[in-house]
């Protein structure tokens, strides 16, 4: 007999959003222009912590170098609280852009 293992199915990731995080820059900048390219008509950017500044940039590129006719249409910020090290509770900011073609 095997045993069936219950699992939560995992909640769908929007084709929407570009988690940003460590790499440089125009890596999400290319990642906001291919959904751009494949139709969508917004694209969420999500940060936490450091990335916040790289979130930013990301969106003000976009807008001012490559879509020049879109715009930062909303701007949500945030404190998630995680559990770091030696299991103590840490806050980190959060933020989330969205930009509209």
């Amino acid at each position: 007999m095997v045993n069936a293992i219950e699992t939560k199915p995992r909640e769908r990731i929007k084709d929407n959003v570009v988690f940003i995080g460590k790499k440089p820059t125009m890596s999400y900048v290319l990642a906001v222009m291919t959904q751009f390219g494949e139709g969508q008509t917004e694209v969420h950017l999500k940060a936490r912590g450091r990335a916040i500044s790289t979130a930013v940039d990301v969106s003000e590129i976009v807008k001012n170098k490559f879509v020049p006719g879109s715009k930062l249409s909303e701007i949500n910020i945030g404190t998630e609280e995680i559990e770091g090290e030696n299991k103590e509770k840490i806050n980190v900011s959060t933020i989330e852009l969205v930009l509209k073609k």
